[in-house]
């Protein structure tokens, strides 16, 4: 199986059609530590220091480059050019209509298609200790999406314990563009994430058909299954559904407090916050990736809302020429004092 060509320190040459696939480790003794491949810029691990010494890792990573390539669930990748899901795998735009591949049991487009954003190799443009950028070009025609796209995403470690993402892109003609990280978490290591406790700045969602493509409506969190606005545990409940987050009038301005996941095992807290109007939060019940099962991670995906071109009152999600776009997002990590066991 391939591993990785480390920038820094490098160890066995990795490539993938042609291409060189690095990775660069981002941190200083004692701090938090992170580490990115330039594989669908991914986030391959994202590590803190815990009062003993030692360092909790909070997003899955996988070990080799084979395994990535096999896994279609984004493992911590920038997923696009369109996240989450298309229904019907069609859009129109300005009066034509664009077929898009079905890869999502052949009823829809998910994550922008098998070889979208997070399933090819990025270009690294620089990096120290602290910081990453990457970049991608998606021509026009790409998977069936109009228009040549530029995305550019820098990874940086700040003060005290914050990773913070910054994805920017530019588009020549009018289209659609939905960027979303899609790390799995998981704060203590745990066969699941089952007992993390976990909240979400959303007083409505989104709900979905069949296929889980939004039916249009938004809909209040009151008396659902899916309402996280007070901490309470994952538990072993299915979940895989759009959170509208408040302020809903919040679009890529400054990041806001969007959700908070935390593991009373070993006090581990993570917030996240984004520019993002909205947040896929899916369990993790069908990833099977190579040591990680069923619910070995959750996902809290900051994104645009799903099936925007088709869904006339959501946000618009087209990406018009002459007016970037721009998503930050960050992994704000603390610790706190662990649970005391149950009696």
């Amino acid at each position: 199986m391939t591993s990785y060509r480390k920038v820094e320190r490098v160890r066995i040459n990795g490539s993938c059609e042609g291409h060189l696939v690095q990775e660069i480790a981002l941190g200083k003794p004692g701090g938090l530590r992170a580490t990115v491949i330039t594989w669908g810029a991914t986030l391959k691990s994202l590590s803190m220091p815990l009062q003993d010494g030692r360092h909790q890792d909070v997003v899955l990573g996988l070990d080799h480059l084979d395994e990535y390539r096999a896994h279609g669930a984004h493992m911590g990748a920038i997923a696009g050019r369109v996240a989450n899901r298309i229904g019907g795998g069609s859009f129109k735009l300005e009066g034509d209509v664009y077929s898009l591949p079905r890869n999502d049991r052949g009823r829809c487009t998910l994550h922008g298609g098998d070889g979208g954003f997070g399933q090819r190799p990025w270009r690294l443009l620089s990096h120290d200790q602290t910081q990453v950028t990457l970049t991608l070009t998606s021509p026009d025609g790409d998977l069936g999406f109009p228009g040549a796209v530029s995305v550019v995403c820098t990874y940086r470690l700040l003060t005290p314990s914050i990773l913070r993402m910054e994805i920017c892109a530019e588009a020549d003609a009018p289209t659609p563009l939905n960027l979303a990280t899609h790390s799995y978490f998981n704060l203590d290591g745990s066969p699941t994430i089952d007992g993390h406790l976990l909240t979400i700045n959303a007083a409505s969602y989104t709900p979905v058909d069949a296929d889980l493509v939004p039916t249009g409506e938004i809909r209040s969190l009151d008396g659902t299954p899916y309402d996280f606005r007070h901490p309470r545990a994952v538990g072993a409940e299915v979940f895989d559904i759009n959170y509208a987050l408040e302020p809903r009038a919040r679009v890529r301005s400054s990041p806001a407090h969007a959700a908070s996941l935390m593991s009373p095992t070993n006090g581990v807290a993570l917030e996240i916050w984004t520019t993002e109007p909205a947040l896929q939060f899916y369990d993790g019940q069908g990833l099977n990736a190579g040591r990680f099962g069923p619910r070995a991670g959750l996902c809290l995906e900051p994104q645009g809302f799903p099936d925007a071109p088709n869904q006339p009152g959501f946000p618009s999600i087209i990406l018009q020429p002459g007016m970037p776009y721009r998503q930050v997002t960050e992994y704000r990590l603390s610790l706190g004092e662990p649970s005391a066991p149950s009696c």
